[in-house]
């Protein structure tokens, strides 16, 4: 069979929503740690690496998501720093945030292994804080979904195309 090569961007494919997320894609366990965080003096926990994972369905704000299971499908762990996430000021960047959009995307590809066999429709993507369960702290819709639906699919998000934005 031949292998597909899935990119997720968000010029050139209907997967990755076209405008960037807005604050309400954050999880109820994100918005409760967000808040607990800057009006209540409670650490805000934020994991040292995200892992980063599709889901069947999509977001809710108390929902973890239904993953595909089996077919090689795993969650990909892009750590928490300035060298992997852009500052607010611009894609690509990799100093503190000084901008006025209140957006950060991935320096860097994204990458999920090469399907084995199906994964079913993909239609959100959610940021998590375990390998494996834990809690989805982020979800963002996909503008169309996509089926994954043999094996050889590798999906992937270019650099500067999974972003999200707190407000603006």
């Amino acid at each position: 069979m031949k292998k597909k090569l899935f990119t997720l961007a968000l010029a050139a494919c209907a997967l990755v929503t076209s405008l960037p997320a807005a604050a309400g894609a954050l999880t109820d366990h994100g918005e409760n740690k967000s808040l607990d965080a800057l009006l209540r003096g409670q650490s805000l926990g934020a994991p040292a690496t995200w892992y980063i994972g599709l889901t069947t369905d999509t977001c809710t704000d108390a929902g973890a998501g239904t993953e595909p299971s089996g077919g090689a499908y795993a969650r990909v762990s892009v750590a928490s720093s300035l060298a992997n996430w852009a500052g607010t000021q611009g894609a690509g960047t990799t100093v503190a945030s000084s901008g006025t959009s209140g957006t950060t995307s991935n320096n860097g590809v994204i990458t999920f292994p090469e399907s084995t066999a199906s994964w079913g429709n993909l239609q959100a993507v959610r940021w998590y804080d375990a390998t494996t369960a834990g809690n989805a702290w982020i979800c963002l819709d996909l503008t169309t979904a996509y089926n994954v639906s043999a094996a050889g699919i590798t999906v992937k998000f270019n650099a500067g195309t999974l972003q999200f934005q707190v407000d603006n």
